[in-house]
C-alpha cells in the first residue's frame, strides 16, 4: 500500500496534532484514519494514546502496560 492511499487527505492532518509522552505512548489528538494491514479504514476522533513500547495486548492503542517496565527508559 502506498502511503499516498493512506494519507489522501490533507485536511485530516492538518488538523491532528500528536505528542510524545515521557515514558508514555504517542497521544494523537484530532481525527485521523487507522488502516490495518488487511488494508481496512477505521475513523477516530478525540484522545487517542497509541502504544509506542510494544507490550499493549491492544495494539495499536496503548493499554499502560508500560507502566512499571523499563521498555521506555531505553
Amino acid at each position: 500500500m502506498k502511503a499516498t492511499n493512506i494519507f489522501k487527505n490533507k485536511n485530516i492532518m492538518e488538523q491532528t496534532k500528536i505528542a510524545i509522552l515521557d515514558k508514555g505512548p504517542y497521544l494523537v489528538q484530532g481525527k485521523i484514519t487507522l488502516v490495518n494491514k488487511e488494508g481496512v479504514s477505521e475513523e477516530k476522533e478525540g484522545n487517542i494514546a497509541l502504544c509506542r513500547c510494544g507490550l499493549s495486548v491492544n495494539k495499536p492503542f496503548c493499554d499502560g502496560a508500560h507502566k512499571g517496565s523499563d521498555v521506555l527508559d531505553r
